[in-house]
C-alpha cells in the first residue's frame, strides 16, 4: 500500500519528468543543428523568437498556446508534450517497478535501491533521447550512447568490485551478441542493412541485458518492427524502399526486458513445454 508520502513523491517525480522531457527535446533538436545544448536561450524552431518562461511550462504552454508559436503562429510539433508527458510516465512507472529490474538485471539485484533508480532515470532520458531522434532523423547520436555505456561500465564495475561478484561474463557476451550481430549485418550489407548506430547501441543495451534477455530483446524487437513495419505498408503509409528506423524498436524490446524479461522466458517456456 502507498502511504501519503510516496505519493508526494511520485507527484514530485512526475513533475520532474514533465521537465526532463523538455530538456530531451532541446538535445534532439539542437544536436541535430549542431546547437549546444547547455548553454543559449531556447528559441522558435521557425521565427527563431527567444522564448520566455510562459513558452516553455512542459505540456502547459504548448495547451495554453493552442499547439502555436505565439510570435509567428506556426505550429509547434506534438513531439514536445509526448515526449515530456512519456519521461514523466515512464520515471514513475520505473520508481514503482524498481523491484522488477533488480529481478531481471542480476548485474544490479543487490545494489542500493537509490543509486539504482538515479542510474535508470538516465537510462531513461539517454533512450529516449535515441529514440525519438532515430525516429526523426534516421541516426542513432554516437554521443548520447557513449554517455549511457560510460554511465553503465561505471555502475556494473561498482556492484561487481563493491556491492556483490556477479556472472560479469554473462553481461559481457550480451554486449558481444548484441553488438556483433548487427556489426556483421553492417559489414555484409555495407551499412545498407543496419547503421553503425546500432551496432553502437548493442553495445549499450547488450552490456545491460545479459546474454539471455539479448536474445529476447533481440527476437521482440525484430517480430515487432515486422509487424509494424507491414501494417505501416498496408496503410501505404510507408513503401518496401522506405527506411523504417530500427533503433526504437530495440530500445522498447530492451526496455519490456529490463522490467518483464524472465517473466517472458518463463511463460514461454511454460507454454512450449505444455
Amino acid at each position: 500500500m502507498i502511504d501519503v508520502y510516496s505519493y508526494i513523491l511520485i507527484f514530485y517525480i512526475a513533475v520532474l519528468g514533465l521537465v526532463l522531457g523538455s530538456f530531451i527535446n532541446v538535445v534532439i533538436f539542437r544536436i541535430n543543428k549542431g546547437e549546444n545544448f547547455i548553454l543559449g536561450r531556447s528559441h522558435c524552431m521557425h521565427c527563431k523568437n527567444k522564448l520566455k518562461i510562459l513558452d516553455l511550462i512542459p505540456v502547459f504552454s504548448f495547451l495554453f498556446l493552442r499547439g502555436r508559436c505565439r510570435y509567428c503562429n506556426k505550429k509547434i510539433s506534438i513531439q514536445y508534450p509526448l515526449v515530456e508527458l512519456s519521461t514523466s510516465f515512464l520515471l514513475v512507472f520505473t520508481y514503482l517497478n524498481l523491484s522488477l529490474i533488480k529481478n531481471n538485471l542480476v548485474a544490479f539485484s543487490t545494489i542500493n535501491p537509490v543509486l539504482l533508480y538515479l542510474f535508470m532515470s538516465f537510462l531513461v532520458i539517454i533512450f529516449l533521447t535515441i529514440f525519438v531522434y532515430d525516429l526523426k532523423y534516421y541516426l542513432i547520436p554516437d554521443g548520447i550512447v557513449i554517455a549511457g555505456f560510460l554511465s553503465s561500465v561505471v555502475l556494473m564495475f561498482y556492484s561487481y568490485f563493491f556491492v556483490f561478484k556477479f556472472g560479469i561474463l554473462d553481461n559481457a557476451l550480451g554486449l558481444i551478441i548484441f553488438s556483433g550481430f548487427f556489426a556483421i549485418q553492417h559489414y555484409i550489407s555495407g551499412g545498407k542493412w543496419v547503421g553503425w548506430g546500432d551496432v553502437n547501441l548493442g553495445l549499450l543495451l547488450g552490456f545491460i541485458l545479459g546474454l539471455k534477455l539479448t536474445i529476447l530483446s533481440l527476437i521482440i524487437a525484430y517480430v515487432t518492427g515486422a509487424i509494424i513495419s507491414l501494417i505501416l505498408i498496408a496503410l501505404k503509409l510507408k513503401t518496401r524502399k522506405d527506411i523504417i528506423p530500427f533503433g526504437p524498436f530495440l530500445i522498447a524490446a530492451s526496455f519490456l526486458s529490463f522490467f518483464y524479461g524472465n517473466q517472458i522466458i518463463g511463460w514461454y517456456l511454460s507454454m512450449a513445454l505444455g
